[in-house]
């Protein structure tokens, strides 16, 4: 069966997060993300939250205010997210021991296959505890 249309990139995807504010700090300091606040479009006098990196963007939904339309299922935590950086893995990852961020995989860089072929990796959790790779 033909598709109905071909995806072609990633503009945004929403996470629903216990506080904003941490997730913010959290996304800004370790990643280099830059926080946005916007109008809703349904309401102008409701500001939104957004992490943008690249040309993508990730929106932030207080949770238990989530805005409609959402996911059937929403929850803080249920995410599993990957990037790719611009740096070095091992410099991230010394980064990361050296601000006392916790690490998964026995703290160490592994590989995995990623959209783009085999990835460096190292995993961390978010302040809700969704995965960050």
């Amino acid at each position: 069966m033909a598709p109905i249309s071909k995806a072609k990139s990633l503009d945004h995807f929403v996470l629903t997060v216990k506080d904003i504010d941490a997730t913010v700090r959290f996304y800004e300091e370790l990643l280099g993300m830059r926080h946005s606040s916007f109008p809703a479009a349904t309401d102008p006098s409701i500001t939104r939250h957004a992490l943008n990196f690249g040309t993508q963007k990730i929106n932030l939904h207080q949770s238990g205010k989530e805005f409609e339309p959402k996911a059937q299922n929403v929850q803080p935590g249920s995410g599993d997210l990957c990037f790719l950086v611009e740096d070095s893995i091992d410099d991230v990852l010394k980064g990361l021991h050296d601000k006392g961020i916790s690490l998964l995989e026995g703290g160490k860089v592994v590989e995995r296959t990623g959209a783009q072929g085999t990835l460096r990796s190292v995993y961390i959790r978010d302040p809700d505890g969704n995965l960050v790779e």
